[in-house]
């Protein structure tokens, strides 16, 4: 089969640049807002797929496909594809995760001047033949201190240019080393400084239950009545009940927001309040980035159906059956010990270590280790995560990767150990696969046992009698129910660890109460 005998569907809008390249090398066909059943009945005899957001692209859709080999996204979100039914069926799936980071970030620069100059105020009297600059009165961002939420290729990019402006740049990340934050002028802080000293905050982190709500009533309240907040990363991160209350407490000077919980905005209070600033999740929207996305995903879908490598996989390429059954259940494993440090990080990371011990040492630990990156950033990142790419994502945030192979460890046949420098010091978490389920058997220094799924509440404390039973009464009066408890400690009355898998999501309420007993030092709410 010649190159042009390949064709390719195309589904949603793409820039006649993109196009062209396609038309050059395959044959293309162009067949707009079909629906997920219309989709279906036309995939068959098509070796390529090119998307944006509006198609769903179903496993239903990816079974009926008999030639297809590969899917690009002509964006950065891979939501609408259903990469595991396309892993399975070895297609890959390909996207374009740095062709809209200058317009997003612009947008937020433009949203930030709007803020500070009070710019729809003005054009709004303005037109209604009103002259006066009563209540419009601006502030100067040169020398204001602006913080910023995930520093990664975004967050990056809108320092960057608010740099150009003079202003003073900070940045809460706990994935990006020190050197990295260095070499970009940002100092990092800790998410509470930043809201207390920024005059306007600006999210680049993904949507994701770590980051769901992550500005809300409390951390709204710390921030200065004089603060602007700016969100052109995704709707849900921002609590926009908390958002308009605190504006009609007059707790925050304003707000500029372009992306909501519900898209399309409807009846929402936000569109009725003058401090805030509503755009309609265009930052990305420019005729630059529609064009640099369109010409890469035609470049990378070429590559593919060339059997060349490309060069933003999103999927793993698929393990032969005998692979999987030996590493599978250890990928598993690492991804969780990841997942598992990412919701307890403290301090910003510089080192990640993966040690091998046992008979696992005895296969090449490179897809392990990218398993273990995965967990730990794929919760941070602005882009989709994988066993492809994670040791890359990793190295462009400033983190050194070590793999280590080791004899068999205590009793463990088998086992895998995470260790992390940051800078507060060292982390570590061990874990090994037992009866096929991936188990967490040490923390530190505390020896545990417990399989690593679901709901966990994870505290230390000082050990004493009573401990439990006072954790197992709160819960018990909140409605949560307990599936197990590991305990560990060094020592009787000294520092203590607890693992509690529990049921039901713990409140924020449930935390602080926990927080508040006696002999607890820390308590966090974890999902594995």
């Amino acid at each position: 089969m010649s190159e042009l005998d390949k064709r390719v569907l195309v589904t949603d809008p793409l820039a006649e640049e993109g196009l062209a390249y396609l038309r050059q090398h395959l044959s293309v066909d162009a067949r707009l807002g079909l629906s997920p059943r219309e989709l279906t009945e036309a995939i068959r005899g098509y070796e390529g797929l090119i998307v944006r957001s509006g198609t769903q692209v179903t496993a239903q859709v990816i079974q009926a496909a008999d030639r297809l080999a590969v899917i690009g996204r002509a964006g950065t979100g891979v939501d609408n594809i259903d990469l595991e039914a396309a892993t399975l069926r070895g297609i890959v799936v390909v996207n374009v995760p740095n062709s809209n980071a200058v317009s997003v970030a612009e947008h937020t620069i433009a949203l930030l001047l709007a803020l500070a100059r009070h710019l729809p105020q003005a054009d709004t009297s303005l037109r209604a033949r009103g002259w006066s600059r009563q209540g419009l009165e601006g502030i100067e961002v040169r020398g204001k201190k602006l913080g910023i939420i995930g520093l990664g290729r975004i967050g990056s990019a809108v320092a960057c240019r608010a740099q150009g402006l003079e202003m003073e740049v900070m940045a809460h990340d706990p994935f990006v080393s020190l050197d990295y934050a260095a070499r970009r002028r940002v100092t990092l802080v800790s998410l509470e400084e930043l809201l207390r000293e920024s005059d306007f905050v600006s999210l680049h982190v993904p949507l994701t239950e770590r980051t769901r709500g992550l500005i809300g009533a409390q951390e709204l309240a710390v921030m200065k009545p004089t603060a602007y907040l700016i969100n052109c990363a995704r709707g849900g991160i921002v609590d926009e009940e908390a958002l308009c209350t605190a504006l009609e407490a007059e707790k925050l000077a304003g707000a500029a927001l372009d992306v909501f919980a519900e898209e399309p905005l409807s009846d929402s209070p936000l569109l009725r309040h003058e401090r805030v600033i509503l755009t309609p999740h265009l930052a990305a929207t420019t005729s630059e980035a529609q064009r640099q996305a369109a010409q890469e995903i035609a470049r990378q879908v070429v590559e593919v159906l060339r059997g060349q490598a490309p060069r933003y996989p999103v999927n793993a390429p698929p393990l032969s059956p005998e692979e999987l059954s030996v590493l599978g259940p250890d990928m598993d494993l690492a991804l969780r010990l990841g997942r598992f440090y990412a919701q307890l990080a403290q301090g910003n990371l510089t080192e990640v270590e993966l040690t091998l011990s046992g008979e696992v040492a005895a296969h090449d630990p490179t897809i392990l280790t990218a398993s273990a990156l995965q967990g730990v950033l794929e919760a941070i990142s602005e882009e989709p995560v994988n066993v492809v790419n994670a040791r890359l994502l990793a190295e462009r945030r400033g983190l050194r990767v070590v793999e280590r192979r080791t004899p068999a460890l205590e009793n463990f046949t088998s086992s895998l150990t995470l260790r992390t420098r940051t800078s507060k010091g060292e982390w570590s978490v061990m874990g090994t696969v037992l009866r096929g389920e991936p188990h967490i058997v040490r923390i530190n220094d505390f020896w545990i046992d417990f399989v690593a799924r679901g709901r966990l509440l994870v505290s230390e404390h000082i050990e004493g009698p009573g401990i439990l039973g006072r954790v197992g009464t709160l819960l018990g009066e909140a409605g949560i129910n307990i599936s197990f408890v590991q305990v560990g400690r060094r020592e009787r009355g000294g520092l203590g660890m607890m693992v509690v898998g529990i049921d039901d999501p713990l409140t924020p309420e449930v935390l602080e109460a926990l927080l508040k007993l006696p002999s607890i030092r820390s308590a966090h709410s974890l999902w594995l």
